[in-house]
C-alpha cells in the first residue's frame, strides 16, 4: 500500500525547508538582543524545528525523515548555487559585489558544520518525540514539544559552532555562544507553545491523522520507508 502524502503534509514540508534556507541565509548577521548577542537566524530557525515536532506528532517519523532529508537537499543546492554566483564575474558597472561575497561567501566549514548540524539535530528531534509519544500514549505534547526540542537543538549547536568556529573565536567566548543559543532557541519553542498546540490540533482534524510509531525504524537512511 503506497502512503498518501496529503495537502496538511506537504505544505508543512514545504514551510519546514523555507524557514531551513531562510535561517542559514540570516545567519551571516549578528544581532544585538539586549545584553545578548546572537544571529539573525535565531529569528526563524527555531520554527524548522516547532514544523517538525507537529510532523511527527501528526504523521510520524516516517515521513518527518522524508522531510529531514528534503530540506537537507534543498539546503544544498541553495548553498552550492550561491558559491557558484560568487565565482561568476561581476558585470564591470555593478557596485554589490564585495557584499554579495560577503553575505553568501560561507566558508567550507560554515557550510559542513551547518548541514552536519542541521542532520544530526533534526533526527534527533524527531527520535526524541516519537518515543516521548509512545511512551507516554499521546499525552503530554508540550512536555515532549520542549524535550524533543532541547535535543535537538543542543546537538545542532554543540556541533555547529565547534567546526565552524574553533579556533576563530576562543573557547569560553564559544562556549557562551553555544549556551546562548541552546536557550535562547529552547525559549523560542516555549513561547510558541500555545500556536504550536492550535496548529497541531486544527491539522490533526484536518487531516485525519495522528501517528503512533510503535512499529517502525528510526534508521536515518531508510528514506523510501514512508508509508
Amino acid at each position: 500500500m503506497k502512503s498518501k502524502i496529503t495537502l496538511p503534509f506537504m505544505m508543512m514540508g514545504i514551510l519546514f525547508t523555507v524557514f531551513l534556507v531562510v535561517s542559514n541565509l540570516l545567519e551571516t548577521k549578528v544581532v544585538q538582543l539586549g545584553f545578548v548577542s546572537a544571529t539573525a537566524g535565531l529569528m526563524v530557525f527555531p520554527i524548522s524545528y516547532i514544523i517538525n515536532d507537529c510532523i511527527v506528532e501528526v504523521w510520524g517519523y516516517r515521513k518527518a525523515r522524508l522531510i529531514i532529508w528534503v530540506g537537507f537537499g534543498v539546503n544544498f543546492i541553495v548553498v552550492g548555487l550561491t558559491q557558484l554566483a560568487i565565482l561568476m564575474p561581476a558585470a564591470p558597472y555593478w557596485e554589490g559585489e564585495e557584499a554579495f561575497d560577503f553575505i553568501f561567501g560561507m566558508t567550507p566549514r560554515i557550510v559542513a558544520g551547518s548541514l552536519c548540524a542541521f542532520l544530526v539535530g533534526s533526527f534527533i528531534n524527531a527520535f526524541v518525540m516519537s518515543r516521548m509519544k509512545v511512551l507516554s500514549n499521546g499525552k503530554y505534547f508540550s512536555l515532549r514539544a520542549i524535550v524533543s526540542t532541547l535535543a535537538g537543538e543542543s546537538a545542532d549547536s554543540l556541533i555547529f559552532f565547534p567546526i565552524a568556529f574553533w579556533g576563530i573565536i576562543a573557547w569560553d567566548n564559544l562556549l557562551t555562544l553555544i549556551i546562548t543559543q541552546i536557550v535562547l532557541k529552547s525559549l523560542y519553542e516555549v513561547l510558541a507553545l500555545p500556536l504550536t498546540i492550535v496548529v497541531v490540533s486544527r491539522v490533526k482534524k484536518l487531516d485525519g491523522s495522528d501517528e503512533y510509531d510503535r512499529e517502525v525504524s528510526f534508521n536515518p537512511f531508510k528514506i523510501k520507508d514512508i508509508s
